[in-house]
């Protein structure tokens, strides 16, 4: 078996029914990592013992007769946010480096292991996860599969980046306002942000606390449902993480979606995109028979809002390491980032009434983005308003006007994430071209709606993920 082109499934059953081992899968994983890494930067540790150590426990198990789990023997690797006991949580920061340990970890992660699932290492990210780009100035950037000279997306690069290559088939990343969903764009794979505390934080690093979710990315539809699916459940060690029952959405994605009402996301969604953006969200709608758009009010001040209280939630958090008047082993603003530092500065400057009407827009916003549902159940945007840009580019021209890069990657994201819509990015069957992405979004709680449609669309052979 080719374990690099294989999805998660398909890894786990054969696992389960004797076909190859959970230590050969793993091995094979660590071997690619080792041998192809170099070219894209997607790992900042490798956990090859323990790894090795976890497989053979399930190879036991399976010899005993007893149930290995749904992902028995699948290698998976996390954003390095998340904590893995033994390791250290950079969060992509030098200054993380220096903390101790983490002593247990992360409640995705255990939920995963207690799912047979192996852990083989944690991933490249922006510094604090703030950023769409993962040109991480501490641990270098994280260069797309596709194309080595362009990015992969931020801030969850990595775990977009190690999918689209082939490294593993799975990988967990956070999105605060479009950190999954643009590098799954840019880099070709299924980038899923669930409803807001629908998936516990337990064990992740925060950049902003009222926005930030977990999700999972992979190469199919099934994979990304089974790995939620194990991720459901709430969590006492996450405040925020709902007390609602899970909803298995695995088996109702075969289901037809006739009944499913779908909508192009209008105005705001239609401009400021690259013509090819526009063409890849009408490519679904076709497919899908859609001619209904729908709008989605003032998304444009949602985009703003959430600048606001993302820039100063998060400077909030570091504030102690910016201040240069802190004690010596606290005081840090050398060690930062240089932009990442700039625009934590220029987070602890926003005024508290600023803060605070952003937040009482929020609640308006959830309001009239909530009627908009009343009326239709998913709505198609685009993921991105552009494919990826080079390493390193400061600007692009859109609409005829010159922008700045990093920023404008999360334009369509932003106002999604600023009220814990579920949101899965569809990578789009684009051949001899780079990869672009198509939002589909809900109503809060309905996952299963989503990953039904872009099942149906898989089929259709509209969305795809192939390994580069």
């Amino acid at each position: 078996m080719n374990f690099d082109s294989v999805d998660a499934i398909t890894i786990s059953a054969a696992v389960r029914e004797g076909k190859v081992s959970a230590v050969e899968v793993t091995k094979a994983a660590l071997a690619r990592i080792a041998t192809r890494n170099h070219l894209f930067n997607c790992f900042t540790a490798i956990t090859a013992e323990t790894a090795l150590t976890d497989a053979a426990r399930i190879d036991r198990e399976i010899t005993q007769g007893n149930n290995p789990g749904t992902l028995a023997g699948v290698p998976f690797a996390v954003k390095n946010l998340f904590d893995i006991a033994g390791l250290t949580t950079l969060a992509g920061s030098k200054i993380n480096a220096d903390n101790p340990a983490a002593t247990q970890d992360a409640t995705a992660i255990a939920k995963l292991k207690q799912a047979g699932a192996v852990l083989v290492g944690a991933l490249n990210m922006d510094e604090y996860a703030y950023g769409f780009v993962t040109e991480n100035s501490h641990y270098g950037a994280t260069h797309n599969p596709h194309d080595l000279q362009r990015v992969a997306g931020g801030s969850s690069g990595g775990s977009a980046a190690a999918v689209a290559a082939g490294l593993v088939p799975l990988t967990l990343g956070s999105d605060t306002n479009g950190s999954i969903r643009v590098p799954a764009a840019l880099c070709g794979v299924f980038g899923l942000k669930p409803t807001y505390g629908r998936l516990s934080r337990a064990g992740v690093a925060l950049f902003s606390s009222s926005f930030d979710h977990i999700g999972p990315f992979a190469r199919s539809v099934q994979d990304i449902a089974t790995v939620f699916d194990v991720l459901q459940g709430e969590d006492d060690r996450d405040p925020i993480c709902t007390k609602r029952p899970p909803e298995l959405v695995l088996p109702q994605l075969k289901q037809d979606i006739s009944d499913i009402r779908i909508a192009i996301a209008a105005d705001y969604f239609t401009k400021g995109a690259e013509p090819e953006a526009l063409a890849a969200v009408q490519k679904v709608a076709d497919a899908l028979n859609v001619t209904e758009y729908v709008t989605i009010p003032e998304a444009h001040r949602a985009r703003a809002a959430a600048f606001v209280i993302t820039a100063s939630e998060g400077a909030n958090l570091h504030l102690d390491k910016l201040r240069r008047q802190s004690p010596p082993k606290v005081s840090r603003p050398q060690d930062f980032d240089p932009a990442t530092r700039d625009r934590f500065l220029a987070g602890a400057l926003i005024p508290s009434s600023w803060y605070l009407q952003a937040q009482r827009f929020r609640k308006w916003y959830r309001d009239r983005v909530r009627e908009v549902f009343q009326n239709v159940d998913v709505i198609l945007a685009p993921t991105t308003p552009i494919s990826a840009p080079l390493i390193g580019q400061q600007t692009m021209i859109l609409d005829g006007e010159e922008i700045l890069v990093r920023p404008h990657l999360g334009l369509f994201t932003q106002p999604l994430s600023f009220i814990g819509l579920p949101v899965l990015s569809v990578p789009i069957q684009r051949p001899n071209a780079l990869p672009l992405g198509v939002q589909l979004i809900a109503a809060p709680y309905n996952e299963a709606l989503i990953l039904r449609v872009a099942a149906a669309l898989e089929v259709k052979g509209v969305v795809s993920a192939p390994i580069v």
